[in-house]
């Protein structure tokens, strides 16, 4: 036995030998690559990167792109693969030419010795690299060595292209503006996700953004407003004009054909957009006579509505102004489309102009919509003799279009199927679900938003094409596009935040076949995705993890019962109650949770038995004014009405006013009585409120509580006091009336209203619950 020994050492060495190098055996499962390609047929082996894999490139491009994943493995695996222009026997990637495939289409042939991309030309080489990429271990993104990853990727055949040729994503670099290196990695992860439109806002009210030699104010000043950035977007006060303005700033022209040019190698169009005749009050504030009345304007430093400070259309000056800097624009831009905006005039100054009245009667047109149309075509006309076409927002289908615009539909797809049908090129861009300004989790969980609701699950259901469009109409939608406004962004990670992942769940609406979107596989292949973005620093939203919950009251039992749900299919939840910690132990949620007493509720979306996401936790508070009788000495506005428990019902509303748990009052003070129908000693009265300074919404400025026996005559025990504060965010609070003990039957609250705020308009009191103790 003694002389046996070493054979079984040696045995026991070659197979454990043999088992460390021995290859992965993928399946189906193993392809996880967004967006989804058209044709994948895995076969058995697989083909192994090493230090001496040769990307064989011919040509200057090739070598660029071959280059950018090399570099990663240099960081990632430690070691470089070559660069050369001869191929090996094996081990070598290659890149074929192949001219019958359109423009954006590839092939990726995969076997244990060769990679081969076979494209018509450098975008589909971009996009089988970028699967190539996708394809090997989400550590490829990392931007440390990592021993232990396999650099495998499995014999296959993908055969692939895109279904719409416009997969764009707009930028608003007005409202917030994002320097030359954000947009530069932008261009990266629009790349990453084979999207090919990066759509540039310029120019609108609170900045002007590119460098316009001939007018050199509108950088000087229009580029420049004065900073609020302290009070919420839509309260922040009118600027004055001789105030200067600190917050901003603008891309030099060198800067925009620096990121253009980078942009082409990643196969990605970028569209400028000037706005006219609207959204100008950063031109207007930089050259007054562009203005039907040559009226001084400081740069507003938030919200304008309505927007009448718009580009005088009577004045022959302000098209040769705009004639001038769309030159200088079309001299940066090489793109095929010029975007004019032409959205949200408001024309009440046109009405009253006599140069606009004039340009009206020598044209015989009938009013001031038809004058917007005008100016639309006379631009449309300059900027294709410069052998371009003109993209518009679907108001300019209003009053008759532009020959040969092309209609971004955002009022929802009627502004698009009219311009379809009308013969012309539609971009579909539906607020919902395609503006990334919106919240995608609930309120309470997320930094502040646009008042509007765009999850994940949401975005992955667009389609650009309406089922009652013809044929022929839909030949017309090139394609889809995302847009993320910025009133609410302050900095790149809060962009990156509004941007991912609904950017993956898009660019597979717009690349992938209809037929083969299936939600629950896609969220399948969004993790791994996720794992790129944690390797690659993007602050990614994990808002679809959360869970959420919504409660309904059964006053009759005296009873809450709550809901939880998630984005994701079948989603495996658990809870706990009390103090308890989440963790295996959580008890796995069927049905409605009833609760009958106060009672700490804490929920998770759990996967590998292991909770994922925040927690969701929420405390159900039962109350002495729990089911009791309300009654309102002055009424609540009509659009906020709750129920008529609403107050007294435990369930507290949320950040999204429009939950349905809130009851308001416009202007007016909140008066109401709570009646108990018997004495109840009481010594606390908590009252539940909303500020969202941005949509009228504040706290209330003092609060009284007064008690009776009789219901007539009232004697007051507490109140408190809060002055107006700006504030940037949305805010729950609850104001706190504590007093020594009472026995009462009723409980008179009012609750006093801002009245105006400082910007002058009417302000809103809203309240979801008055919980007594």
């Amino acid at each position: 036995m003694r002389s046996l020994k070493p054979l079984f050492v040696l045995i026991f060495l070659t197979v454990l030998s043999l088992g460390y190098s021995q290859k992965k055996v993928f399946t189906a499962k193993d392809i996880q690559i967004i967006p989804k390609p058209n044709q994948v047929l895995i076969q058995s082996g697989s083909f192994e990167f090493s230090k001496n894999t040769v990307f064989v490139a011919n040509t200057d491009f090739q070598k660029d792109i071959s280059n950018a994943l090399i570099n990663k493995f240099e960081v990632a695996a430690g070691w470089r693969p070559v660069l050369g222009v001869k191929a090996p026997q094996n081990n070598f990637v290659q890149f074929k030419t192949d001219p019958n495939l359109h423009k954006e289409a590839y092939k990726v042939e995969v076997n244990n010795n060769i990679i081969t991309i076979t494209a018509k030309g450098n975008a589909g080489f971009i996009y089988g690299l970028e699967t190539i990429r996708q394809l090997l271990p989400t550590a490829i993104e990392s931007t440390y060595a990592i021993s232990s990853a396999k650099w495998q990727i499995p014999n296959v055949v993908i055969t692939d292209e895109p279904r719409f040729q416009w997969r764009g994503l707009m930028l608003d670099l007005s409202r917030h503006f994002f320097d030359k290196n954000y947009i530069l990695a932008t261009i990266d992860r629009l790349a990453m996700h084979k999207m090919n439109v990066l759509h540039l806002h310029l120019v609108d009210d609170q900045g002007w953004r590119i460098e316009i030699k001939k007018y050199p104010k509108l950088t000087e000043v229009g580029a420049w407003r004065v900073n609020q950035e302290n009070v919420a977007w839509n309260a922040r006060l009118a600027t004055n004009p001789d105030e200067k303005g600190t917050y901003g700033g603008f891309f030099t022209q060198e800067e925009l054909k620096e990121i253009v040019k980078y942009a082409a190698s990643k196969n990605i169009e970028v569209i400028p957009e000037i706005e006219m005749p609207a959204h100008v009050s950063s031109a207007i504030a930089a050259y007054p006579e562009l203005a039907c009345f040559d009226q001084r304007i400081g740069v507003p430093s938030g919200g304008v509505w309505p927007i009448t400070d718009i580009y005088c259309a009577g004045k022959e000056s302000t098209f040769e102004f705009l004639q001038n800097v769309l030159d200088e624009v079309m001299t940066i831009f090489p793109s095929k489309y010029i975007h004019i905006g032409g959205d949200e005039a408001t024309k009440t100054n046109w009405d009253k102009c006599p140069n606009c009245q004039k340009r009206m009667k020598d044209l015989g047109l009938k009013n001031s919509t038809e004058l917007q149309s005008y100016f639309v075509k006379r631009i449309e006309k300059y900027i294709n003799s410069k052998g371009k076409k003109v993209i518009g927002w679907d108001e300019i289908v209003e009053g008759g279009l532009a020959p040969e615009a092309t209609v971004m539909s955002w009022r929802g797809t009627k502004g698009g199927i009219e311009a379809a049908d009308q013969g012309h090129d539609v971009i579909m861009t539906p607020e919902s679900p395609c503006y990334f300004n919106f919240y995608q989790g609930p309120q309470n969980e997320e930094p502040l938003a646009f008042d509007a609701y765009n999850p994940l699950n949401k975005v992955y259901e667009f389609e650009p094409i309406v089922p009652t469009m013809s044929p022929a109409e839909a030949n017309h939608v090139l394609g889809g596009q995302a847009n993320l406004w910025a009133e609410y962004l302050s900095g790149p990670k809060d962009s990156e935040y509004m941007i991912f992942p609904r950017l993956a769940a898009m660019a597979e609406v717009l690349w992938s076949s209809k037929e083969s979107r299936n939600w629950i596989d896609f969220t399948t292949r969004l993790k791994p995705m996720l794992n790129r973005y944690d390797y690659l620093g993007i602050n990614y939203a994990k808002s679809a993890y959360l869970v959420t919950a919504s409660s309904t009251a059964d006053l009759a039992k005296k009873q809450i019962n709550v809901t939880l749900k998630n984005e994701f299919p079948n989603p495996d939840i658990r809870y706990v109650l009390g103090d308890k910690t989440i963790d295996h132990h959580a008890v796995k949620y069927i049905n409605p949770i009833e609760f009958k007493e106060t009672t700490v509720l804490k929920a998770s979306l759990f996967q590998d038995e292991k909770p994922v996401g925040k927690t969701f936790t929420d405390t159900i508070i039962f109350h002495k004014a729990f089911a009791q009788k309300v009654k309102y000495l002055t009424p609540y506005n009509d659009n906020y009405k709750g129920d008529a428990n609403t107050m007294v019902n435990t369930i507290r509303g949320s950040k999204n006013f429009h939950d349905g748990q809130w009851q308001a009052w416009l202007v007016n003070d909140m008066e109401l009585v709570i009646d108990f129908e018997k004495q109840e000693s009481v010594e606390q009265v908590i009252v539940g409120a909303l500020e969202s300074q941005g949509a009228g919404v504040n706290f209330p400025v003092k609060i009284k509580v007064l008690v009776s026996n009789d219901g007539i005559k009232y004697q007051e025990v507490g109140k408190v006091s809060r002055p107006y504060a700006p504030n940037v965010t949305s805010e729950l609070k609850d104001f706190k009336i504590n007093f020594g003990k009472v026995n009462t039957r009723f409980v008179k609250v009012i609750a006093y209203n801002l009245k105006k705020s400082p910007k002058g308009e009417s302000s809103w009191l809203f309240v979801d619950e008055i919980l007594v103790n």
